[in-house]
């Protein structure tokens, strides 16, 4: 029993240490995406593989957050929603809508790489 105890102990602890980020909200957002508040109607902006995001005000930070990277995963979902693995999203644009108070829209392509279910919630672990 006392291995038991031992081993439940050590696997909680495990999953704990694993997040290293913070901790948010995130859903996928449709186009379009342009105009935005970053880069206007500028296309450059935007990454080749297509991962960028919307922040809310809580990452905004008056639009210091333009430009900025973050790495992303998927930590939980509905249905067993998240996929493995991590992506790094740029912001391009200030989350004017944002469904169920979501910290980050990520782009269809980002917001697919991470979840299989589409438009759902997820919570995310996300760092600078």
């Amino acid at each position: 029993m006392k291995s038991f105890t031992a081993l439940v102990l050590m696997l909680l602890c495990s999953n704990t240490l694993r997040v290293s980020g913070d901790i948010g909200t995130s859903t996928s957002y449709n186009p379009p995406y342009l105009p935005n508040r970053c880069g206007g109607y500028n296309q450059q902006q935007f990454p080749e593989n297509g991962f960028f995001a919307a922040v809310s005000d809580g990452l905004w930070d008056n639009g210091a957050a333009c430009g900025r990277r973050y790495r992303v995963r998927c930590i939980s979902g509905p249905r067993g929603s998240c996929k493995n693995g991590e992506i790094t999203v740029i912001v391009v644009d200030f989350g004017k809508n944002t469904p169920c108070h979501a910290m980050m829209l990520l782009s269809k392509a980002a917001f697919s790489a991470i979840s299989s279910i589409p438009d759902a919630n997820i919570n995310v672990e996300y760092t600078e």
